[in-house]
């Protein structure tokens, strides 16, 4: 893992989802990408013109694109559709639902502009609810990457497990935390701290804020424990009960506070019956065009909100 004492190299993590997928395309045929005509965006033209006979561009037409997907899992190819995370999860679910998960057919969903990152794009195109979305459907498997190195390591665990995976990836460029030896298993969280007074679970664009958050905190000798939470389903429940030890958890990430990582991580809360949690995310509120980091303000994900949230578990 980077230090945070290094000059701060940022990368969109939908940048190590392009780059991955055309190394993984050229090492196996069967990899494909389906396209709804958003490729320039969602980082897919490089496979586009190296693999032009993987690849296929549907147009606008997200429903179509999950059923042609289905159709390629089902002759053993693996198929990524590739679109923002807001149409991804939201249009074409019930494609998904019915012909990908519910006959557990090989099919991945790769989505950039996750979360409040499109920013300026304003609140249509700002996917807060998507990972909350996929999470209720039998079957489905979801993550994020927190960096671009993370994300590439998840993409190619994702083309070599089998299963329905949903992919949320960043519009915005976000500071990198791990290098490219770092080594990531899907459904199992990443510990970057250990501490005994306070436990924050972040994932995505967030996991940096936490760690900012923590080393603030260490600062005032308040000792942390941080959890890079790639996979929200199926959640590390084991890494969550090890945080219940402390009893004091504060979740962050860059979605809805409803289904998502806060939601997932307080269900292991209430079945175990103990413990104590702060949830920061976006405030069950669509978002609106401004620069990323002034929504992310708005709904109280920052730095800032992280230390106070610690220490009002603390007091």
């Amino acid at each position: 893992m980077s230090t945070t004492n290094a000059p701060i190299a940022k990368k969109a993590t939908r940048e190590g989802f392009g780059d991955e997928i055309v190394k993984l395309g050229k090492e196996n045929k069967n990899i494909y990408v389906v396209d709804i005509d958003i490729g320039k965006s969602c980082k897919t033209t490089a496979f586009m013109k190296e693999l032009p006979n993987q690849h296929v561009n549907v147009g606008i037409a997200e429903q179509n694109g999950a059923g042609l997907a289905a159709g390629l899992a089902t002759t053993g190819k693996i198929p990524f559709i590739s679109t923002y995370a807001v149409f991804g999860s939201l249009r074409m679910a019930e494609q998904i639902r019915q012909e990908a998960c519910y006959p557990f057919l090989n099919v991945k969903i790769a989505c950039s502009h996750g979360g409040l990152t499109p920013g300026n794009d304003g609140g249509s195109h700002q996917a807060i609810e998507d990972m909350g979305v996929y999470r209720t459907i039998p079957n489905m498997t979801v993550i994020m990457g927190a960096d671009y190195h993370s994300t590439r390591k998840l993409v190619e665990q994702a083309a070599n497990t089998y299963g329905p995976m949903y992919l949320r990836f960043t519009r915005d460029a976000v500071p990198m935390i791990y290098d490219e030896n770092e080594e990531f298993e899907i459904g199992k969280a990443k510990q970057l701290k250990e501490g005994k007074d306070v436990a924050i679970i972040a994932n995505g664009d967030t996991v940096y804020l936490a760690l900012q958050a923590a080393e603030e905190l260490e600062k005032e000798g308040i000792s942390v424990k941080l959890l890079d939470m790639h996979t929200i389903k199926p959640l590390d429940r084991e890494a969550v009960v090890e945080c219940l030890e402390i009893g004091k958890i504060v979740t962050v990430e860059d979605h809805n506070i409803l289904n998502g990582l806060g939601s997932a991580v307080s269900e292991v809360i209430a079945e175990e019956g103990k413990g104590k949690i702060k949830r920061i995310g976006v405030q069950d509120r669509f978002g609106e065009s401004a620069s990323y980091e002034k929504l992310m303000e708005l709904n109280g994900i920052t730095v800032e909100n992280i230390v106070a949230s610690a220490k009002e578990l603390l007091r």
